[in-house]
């Protein structure tokens, strides 16, 4: 039996789903973990469910004792606080959880990845474990595909019940969000299954009647040697669409990552997958315990995610 030792630094609703997850995963790995959870303040009391799940809870804006160490480090506070967070505690883990986007920023001193080259380090891309995209990733050959076309289109104030949207960091610019970089998944999951493009273009703003300062629309048509990508993005659509659309010289195979379904348009074939979102993000869970564990190589890397960043940014 195992027994790690793994910190939580924030604790917003994607890093709860990952906290219950990792304790889900090593339970039936027969493992375990203590689990310390740094916050932004102490004032507002851990959910009765979580309570059981932490050992201890820290101010982030502490400074951490020299003899502290983690096997992993979950970073999942706001994407502004990406950088700072690697930064600090890159002295005191032996591997990384970075939730998605790496940065909020392009504009970093590039040094952190070789501070943090030997500890493996793993950026979040939960779609890759997505049912449709497996499918897409086994049994499409990308070298048939002429021309790709994918939309996440949703409604920002029904993203987080019971939140003011508003005040959520996809709201406001200066804390990490905007449509570009909050839906990353599309860019990180296009350029998994078709290589990064050799020259894309974009039109990133601000367009709807939304009372946030971040871009909420991004539009983006790019190409490599093998494809052409096309890619639309929104905070404003008020009907949830996360679709994939692949133009081959033989069919148009049209994918539904919310229904799970993937339909050949020409041969009249339809696949129903299974597509639950909790399923596919303790998958990736899954694979970031065999990343740091040796046994599969690392193919979400801090230095690919800034990659991945700079196209969603319109810095290409």
């Amino acid at each position: 039996m195992k027994r790690y030792k793994i910190a939580f630094v924030g604790l917003g609703s994607i890093a709860t789903r990952h906290l219950k997850n990792v304790h889900t995963y090593l339970a039936s790995q027969g493992d375990g973990c203590t689990m310390d959870l740094y916050r932004s303040s102490l004032v507002r009391p851990l959910a009765e469910e979580l309570q059981p799940l932490v050992n201890n809870t820290y101010l982030y804006s502490e400074v951490l004792p020299s003899e502290r160490m983690y096997d992993i480090v979950f970073v999942t506070n706001p994407t502004s606080m990406h950088y700072e967070t690697v930064d600090k505690f890159a002295d005191h883990t032996k591997s990384f959880f970075i939730e998605k986007p790496v940065f909020d920023s392009t504009a970093v001193d590039e040094n952190i990845f070789e501070s943090i080259k030997d500890i493996p380090s793993y950026v979040a891309c939960p779609l890759h474990y997505n049912a449709v995209i497996q499918y897409v990733r086994q049994h499409v050959n990308p070298n048939d595909v002429i021309c790709v076309r994918a939309m996440s289109s949703s409604y920002l104030p029904e993203w987080r019940p019971g939140q003011d949207y508003r005040q959520t960091y996809s709201a406001h610019k200066d804390m990490g969000g905007g449509v570009s970089i909050d839906l990353i998944h599309e860019w990180d999951y296009l350029t998994w299954l078709f290589g990064m493009p050799t020259e894309c273009h974009q039109l990133i703003k601000k367009v709807s009647n939304l009372e946030i300062d971040s871009d909420d629309l991004a539009i983006y048509i790019g190409r490599n040697e093998k494809t052409t990508f096309e890619l639309h993005l929104d905070y404003f659509g008020r009907q949830t669409q996360r679709t994939l659309e692949l133009f081959t010289a033989e069919d148009t195979i049209r994918c539904d990552l919310i229904a799970g379904t993937v339909n050949y348009s020409k041969a009249g074939k339809v696949i129903k997958l299974e597509s639950e979102r909790n399923a596919y993000q303790l998958a990736e869970i899954a694979h970031f315990f065999e990343i740091i564990n040796y046994k599969t190589i690392n193919d979400s890397t801090p230095e690919r995610a800034y990659q991945v960043l700079k196209i969603a940014k319109g810095e290409f």
